[in-house]
Protein backbone atom coordinates (compact mmCIF):
# COMPACT_ATOMS: atom_id res chain seq x y z
CA UNK A 1 0.00 0.00 0.00
CA UNK A 2 1.00 3.34 -0.91
CA UNK A 3 1.42 5.51 2.12
CA UNK A 4 2.70 9.49 2.36
CA UNK A 5 5.73 8.28 4.12
CA UNK A 6 6.89 6.12 1.78
CA UNK A 7 6.40 8.61 -0.98
CA UNK A 8 8.49 10.94 1.06
CA UNK A 9 11.47 8.63 1.89
CA UNK A 10 11.52 7.84 -1.80
CA UNK A 11 12.21 11.37 -2.33
CA UNK A 12 14.29 11.09 0.16
CA UNK A 13 16.60 8.44 -1.61
CA UNK A 14 16.35 10.47 -5.17
CA UNK A 15 17.75 13.13 -3.27
CA UNK A 16 20.42 11.53 -2.58
CA UNK A 17 20.50 10.44 -6.26
CA UNK A 18 20.64 14.02 -6.88
CA UNK A 19 23.40 14.60 -4.51
CA UNK A 20 25.55 11.72 -5.32
CA UNK A 21 25.13 13.36 -8.97
CA UNK A 22 26.21 16.22 -7.64
CA UNK A 23 29.44 15.33 -5.74
CA UNK A 24 30.81 12.70 -8.15
CA UNK A 25 30.41 15.47 -11.18
CA UNK A 26 34.21 14.88 -10.59
CA UNK A 27 34.69 11.41 -11.58
CA UNK A 28 32.90 12.06 -15.17
CA UNK A 29 34.54 15.58 -15.61
CA UNK A 30 37.53 16.38 -14.12
CA UNK A 31 39.93 15.06 -16.60
CA UNK A 32 38.04 16.41 -19.42
CA UNK A 33 37.96 20.05 -17.56
CA UNK A 34 41.09 20.01 -16.72
CA UNK A 35 42.63 19.48 -20.25
CA UNK A 36 40.46 22.22 -21.23
CA UNK A 37 39.19 19.83 -23.69
CA UNK A 38 35.44 20.90 -21.88
CA UNK A 39 34.38 23.92 -20.46
CA UNK A 40 32.93 23.06 -17.35
CA UNK A 41 29.22 23.40 -18.12
CA UNK A 42 29.80 21.46 -21.31
CA UNK A 43 31.33 19.26 -19.34
CA UNK A 44 28.49 18.60 -16.64
CA UNK A 45 25.59 18.29 -20.00
CA UNK A 46 28.04 15.84 -21.80
CA UNK A 47 28.40 13.39 -18.57
CA UNK A 48 25.02 14.48 -17.45
CA UNK A 49 23.64 13.05 -20.81
CA UNK A 50 25.30 10.03 -21.06
CA UNK A 51 24.58 9.34 -16.83
CA UNK A 52 20.85 8.90 -17.95
CA UNK A 53 20.93 6.38 -20.83
CA UNK A 54 23.64 3.98 -18.97
CA UNK A 55 20.23 1.96 -17.86
CA UNK A 56 19.47 1.15 -22.01
CA UNK A 57 23.33 -0.71 -21.78
CA UNK A 58 23.65 -2.49 -18.63
CA UNK A 59 20.53 -3.19 -16.92
CA UNK A 60 19.79 -2.84 -13.48
CA UNK A 61 21.86 -6.19 -11.81
CA UNK A 62 23.64 -3.50 -9.33
CA UNK A 63 20.54 -2.70 -8.02
CA UNK A 64 19.20 -5.99 -7.23
CA UNK A 65 22.80 -6.52 -5.30
CA UNK A 66 21.89 -3.80 -3.55
CA UNK A 67 18.50 -4.86 -2.90
CA UNK A 68 19.06 -7.91 -1.95
CA UNK A 69 22.11 -8.97 -1.02
CA UNK A 70 23.97 -6.39 1.56
CA UNK A 71 20.74 -6.31 4.05
CA UNK A 72 18.23 -8.82 4.52
CA UNK A 73 15.76 -7.53 2.51
CA UNK A 74 12.98 -7.88 5.35
CA UNK A 75 14.96 -5.38 8.11
CA UNK A 76 13.98 -2.86 5.33
CA UNK A 77 11.53 -0.06 7.09
CA UNK A 78 10.63 2.90 6.06
CA UNK A 79 12.43 4.49 8.93
CA UNK A 80 15.93 1.96 8.57
CA UNK A 81 16.18 3.20 4.72
CA UNK A 82 15.07 6.68 6.22
CA UNK A 83 18.08 6.53 8.73
CA UNK A 84 20.67 4.87 6.35
CA UNK A 85 20.21 7.92 3.53
CA UNK A 86 20.80 10.49 6.38
CA UNK A 87 23.84 8.58 7.10
CA UNK A 88 24.56 8.55 3.57
CA UNK A 89 23.87 12.00 2.79
CA UNK A 90 25.49 13.38 5.49
CA UNK A 91 28.77 11.70 5.06
CA UNK A 92 28.63 13.39 1.67
CA UNK A 93 28.14 16.70 2.95
CA UNK A 94 31.20 16.23 4.85
CA UNK A 95 33.30 14.99 2.19
CA UNK A 96 32.22 17.54 -0.07
CA UNK A 97 33.11 20.33 1.98
CA UNK A 98 36.61 19.60 2.19
CA UNK A 99 36.91 18.86 -1.21
CA UNK A 100 37.48 15.07 -0.79
CA UNK A 101 36.27 12.81 -3.46
CA UNK A 102 35.15 9.68 -1.50
CA UNK A 103 32.60 7.50 -2.71
CA UNK A 104 28.81 7.91 -2.41
CA UNK A 105 28.43 4.59 -3.01
CA UNK A 106 29.88 3.03 -0.18
CA UNK A 107 28.35 5.85 2.13
CA UNK A 108 25.17 4.29 0.91
CA UNK A 109 25.86 1.11 1.93
CA UNK A 110 27.24 1.78 5.36
CA UNK A 111 24.32 4.27 5.96
CA UNK A 112 21.73 1.15 5.36
CA UNK A 113 24.28 -0.98 7.31
CA UNK A 114 24.09 1.03 10.11
CA UNK A 115 20.24 1.61 10.59
CA UNK A 116 19.95 -1.98 9.75
CA UNK A 117 22.34 -2.74 12.97
CA UNK A 118 20.33 -0.13 14.97
CA UNK A 119 17.23 -2.18 14.47
CA UNK A 120 17.75 -5.53 14.71
CA UNK A 121 21.76 -6.08 15.40
CA UNK A 122 24.50 -7.73 12.86
CA UNK A 123 21.85 -10.61 11.78
CA UNK A 124 20.72 -8.25 9.64
CA UNK A 125 23.76 -7.92 7.38
CA UNK A 126 24.68 -10.24 4.90
CA UNK A 127 28.64 -11.23 5.27
CA UNK A 128 28.92 -12.45 1.49
CA UNK A 129 28.17 -9.17 0.06
CA UNK A 130 30.03 -7.42 2.60
CA UNK A 131 32.88 -9.47 1.86
CA UNK A 132 32.32 -9.23 -1.83
CA UNK A 133 32.25 -5.01 -1.76
CA UNK A 134 35.44 -5.00 0.82
CA UNK A 135 37.46 -6.93 -1.93
CA UNK A 136 36.38 -4.71 -4.56
CA UNK A 137 37.13 -1.20 -2.21
CA UNK A 138 40.76 -2.33 -2.26
CA UNK A 139 40.48 -3.80 -5.96
CA UNK A 140 39.07 -1.25 -8.22
CA UNK A 141 41.86 1.84 -7.62
CA UNK A 142 44.38 -0.79 -8.06
CA UNK A 143 42.68 -2.03 -11.26
CA UNK A 144 42.09 1.39 -12.16
CA UNK A 145 45.76 2.18 -11.49
CA UNK A 146 47.05 -0.65 -13.29
CA UNK A 147 44.99 -0.20 -16.34
CA UNK A 148 45.72 3.81 -16.52
CA UNK A 149 49.52 3.11 -15.98
CA UNK A 150 49.43 0.16 -19.18
CA UNK A 151 47.27 2.00 -21.40
CA UNK A 152 49.41 5.17 -21.55
CA UNK A 153 52.57 3.24 -21.72
CA UNK A 154 51.04 1.69 -24.76
CA UNK A 155 50.03 4.94 -25.95
CA UNK A 156 53.13 6.80 -25.77
CA UNK A 157 55.23 3.64 -26.79
CA UNK A 158 53.32 3.97 -30.33
CA UNK A 159 53.72 7.72 -30.71
CA UNK A 160 56.88 7.95 -29.39
CA UNK A 161 58.78 9.20 -32.76
CA UNK A 162 55.26 11.10 -33.52
CA UNK A 163 57.32 14.94 -33.08
CA UNK A 164 53.96 17.08 -34.29
CA UNK A 165 52.90 17.33 -31.02
CA UNK A 166 49.81 19.63 -31.09
CA UNK A 167 48.35 17.99 -33.62
CA UNK A 168 48.63 14.58 -31.83
CA UNK A 169 47.23 16.55 -28.41
CA UNK A 170 44.67 18.20 -31.13
CA UNK A 171 43.52 13.95 -31.58
CA UNK A 172 43.68 13.05 -28.09
CA UNK A 173 41.53 15.80 -26.84
CA UNK A 174 38.72 14.65 -29.50
CA UNK A 175 39.27 10.83 -28.29
CA UNK A 176 38.90 12.19 -24.69
CA UNK A 177 35.25 13.45 -25.23
CA UNK A 178 34.76 9.62 -25.92
CA UNK A 179 35.88 8.25 -23.15
CA UNK A 180 34.50 11.02 -20.74
CA UNK A 181 31.33 9.54 -22.51
CA UNK A 182 32.32 5.84 -21.80
CA UNK A 183 33.04 7.01 -18.20
CA UNK A 184 30.32 8.58 -17.20
CA UNK A 185 27.99 5.41 -18.52
CA UNK A 186 29.97 3.52 -16.12
CA UNK A 187 29.23 5.72 -13.66
CA UNK A 188 25.34 5.90 -14.45
CA UNK A 189 25.58 2.04 -14.68
CA UNK A 190 26.79 1.91 -11.24
CA UNK A 191 25.79 5.09 -8.96
CA UNK A 192 22.39 5.38 -10.11
CA UNK A 193 21.83 1.75 -9.35
CA UNK A 194 22.19 2.22 -5.52
CA UNK A 195 19.36 4.11 -5.41
CA UNK A 196 17.22 2.52 -7.47
CA UNK A 197 18.02 -1.07 -4.89
CA UNK A 198 17.24 1.24 -2.17
CA UNK A 199 13.76 2.08 -3.45
CA UNK A 200 13.40 -1.93 -4.52
CA UNK A 201 13.86 -3.01 -1.10
CA UNK A 202 11.52 -0.28 -0.07
CA UNK A 203 9.12 -1.22 -2.69
CA UNK A 204 9.57 -4.90 -1.47
CA UNK A 205 8.93 -4.31 2.19
CA UNK A 206 5.94 -2.78 1.40
CA UNK A 207 4.74 -5.46 -0.38
CA UNK A 208 4.00 -3.52 -3.31
CA UNK A 209 6.24 -5.85 -5.59
CA UNK A 210 7.23 -9.19 -4.54
CA UNK A 211 10.83 -10.08 -3.29
CA UNK A 212 11.25 -11.33 -6.73
CA UNK A 213 10.26 -8.52 -8.88
CA UNK A 214 13.07 -6.63 -10.79
CA UNK A 215 13.14 -2.82 -10.87
CA UNK A 216 10.38 -1.19 -11.82
CA UNK A 217 10.73 1.22 -15.21
CA UNK A 218 9.52 4.16 -13.25
CA UNK A 219 12.52 3.75 -10.38
CA UNK A 220 15.20 3.57 -13.27
CA UNK A 221 13.95 6.32 -15.22
CA UNK A 222 13.82 8.35 -11.80
CA UNK A 223 16.57 7.71 -10.77
CA UNK A 224 18.98 8.60 -13.56
CA UNK A 225 16.98 11.74 -14.12
CA UNK A 226 17.65 12.85 -10.13
CA UNK A 227 21.75 11.93 -10.87
CA UNK A 228 21.83 13.35 -14.37
CA UNK A 229 20.37 16.75 -12.47
CA UNK A 230 22.45 16.19 -10.16
CA UNK A 231 25.62 15.99 -12.49
CA UNK A 232 24.35 19.11 -13.86
CA UNK A 233 24.73 21.16 -11.01
CA UNK A 234 28.52 20.27 -10.77
CA UNK A 235 30.42 19.95 -7.58
CA UNK A 236 33.87 22.35 -8.05
CA UNK A 237 35.40 21.84 -5.00
CA UNK A 238 36.02 17.74 -5.62
CA UNK A 239 36.50 18.57 -9.42
CA UNK A 240 39.59 20.21 -8.60
CA UNK A 241 41.11 17.64 -6.37
CA UNK A 242 40.44 15.41 -8.99
CA UNK A 243 41.47 17.21 -11.89
CA UNK A 244 44.59 19.60 -10.49
CA UNK A 245 45.62 18.42 -7.40
CA UNK A 246 46.68 14.72 -7.71
CA UNK A 247 48.89 15.01 -11.01
CA UNK A 248 49.14 17.08 -13.99
CA UNK A 249 46.70 16.21 -16.54
CA UNK A 250 47.57 15.98 -20.56
CA UNK A 251 45.06 14.89 -23.00
CA UNK A 252 46.52 11.90 -23.97
CA UNK A 253 46.85 10.95 -19.85
CA UNK A 254 43.06 11.93 -19.52
CA UNK A 255 41.67 10.05 -22.65
CA UNK A 256 44.00 6.83 -20.98
CA UNK A 257 42.68 7.66 -16.68
CA UNK A 258 39.07 7.77 -18.38
CA UNK A 259 39.00 4.96 -20.71
CA UNK A 260 40.86 2.70 -17.89
CA UNK A 261 38.63 3.59 -15.59
CA UNK A 262 35.54 3.14 -17.98
CA UNK A 263 36.76 -0.51 -18.13
CA UNK A 264 36.71 -1.36 -14.64
CA UNK A 265 32.94 0.37 -14.40
CA UNK A 266 31.62 -1.81 -17.56
CA UNK A 267 32.97 -5.17 -15.90
CA UNK A 268 31.78 -4.69 -12.31
CA UNK A 269 28.15 -3.20 -13.68
CA UNK A 270 27.55 -6.06 -15.84
CA UNK A 271 28.70 -8.34 -13.01
CA UNK A 272 26.18 -6.52 -11.05
CA UNK A 273 29.37 -5.64 -8.52
CA UNK A 274 28.65 -2.19 -6.46
CA UNK A 275 31.81 -0.33 -6.80
CA UNK A 276 33.39 3.49 -6.35
CA UNK A 277 33.70 5.27 -9.52
CA UNK A 278 35.59 7.51 -7.22
CA UNK A 279 37.79 5.12 -6.04
CA UNK A 280 38.33 3.70 -9.71
CA UNK A 281 38.73 7.09 -11.47
CA UNK A 282 41.25 8.26 -8.38
CA UNK A 283 43.43 5.10 -8.95
CA UNK A 284 43.32 5.72 -12.67
CA UNK A 285 44.64 9.33 -12.52
CA UNK A 286 47.57 8.18 -9.78
CA UNK A 287 48.18 5.70 -12.89
CA UNK A 288 48.82 7.80 -15.58
CA UNK A 289 50.61 10.82 -13.17
CA UNK A 290 53.32 7.46 -12.36
CA UNK A 291 54.54 7.11 -15.74
CA UNK A 292 55.98 10.63 -15.72
CA UNK A 293 57.55 9.76 -12.31
CA UNK A 294 56.67 8.69 -8.71
CA UNK A 295 56.88 12.46 -7.72
CA UNK A 296 54.62 13.77 -10.39
CA UNK A 297 51.78 12.47 -7.80
CA UNK A 298 50.77 14.43 -4.97
CA UNK A 299 51.48 11.29 -2.59
CA UNK A 300 49.90 13.74 0.40
CA UNK A 301 46.64 14.53 -1.39
CA UNK A 302 46.36 11.18 -2.68
CA UNK A 303 46.68 9.69 0.90
CA UNK A 304 44.42 11.98 2.50
CA UNK A 305 41.86 10.65 0.02
CA UNK A 306 42.48 7.16 0.53
CA UNK A 307 41.85 7.87 4.59
CA UNK A 308 38.75 9.61 3.56
CA UNK A 309 37.95 6.27 1.21
CA UNK A 310 38.93 4.05 4.52
CA UNK A 311 36.75 5.89 6.99
CA UNK A 312 33.97 6.22 4.67
CA UNK A 313 31.83 2.94 5.49
CA UNK A 314 32.06 3.54 9.48
CA UNK A 315 31.53 7.38 9.16
CA UNK A 316 28.45 6.66 7.37
CA UNK A 317 27.41 3.37 9.46
CA UNK A 318 28.08 5.34 12.83
CA UNK A 319 25.93 8.64 11.37
CA UNK A 320 22.83 6.13 10.02
CA UNK A 321 23.00 3.89 13.67
CA UNK A 322 22.68 7.29 15.66
CA UNK A 323 20.17 8.65 13.25
CA UNK A 324 18.26 5.77 13.82
CA UNK A 325 17.70 5.88 18.11
CA UNK A 326 14.85 8.05 18.05
CA UNK A 327 12.24 5.88 15.85
CA UNK A 328 13.70 2.89 18.14
CA UNK A 329 13.46 5.05 20.87
CA UNK A 330 9.48 5.93 20.21
CA UNK A 331 8.63 2.97 18.14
Amino acid sequence: MVTLGLVLVIGVALGFDFFNGFHDAANSIATVVSTRVLTPRLAVIWAAFFNFIAFAIFGTKVASTIAKGVVQPEVFTLSVVFAGLVGAIAWDVITWYFGLPTSSSHALIGGMGGAAVAKAGWGSLIADGFRKIAVFIVLSPIIGLFLGFSLLMVVLWVFHRYHKVEKLNRGFRRMQLASAAAFSLGHGANDAQKTMGVILALLIGARIVPPTSNVPLWVVLSAHAAIALGTLSGGWRIVHTMGSKITKLQPVSGMSAETAAAVTLFFTASKGIPVSTTHTITGAIVGVGTTQRLSAVRWGVAGKVVWAWGLTIPGAFAVAWAAYLPFKLFA
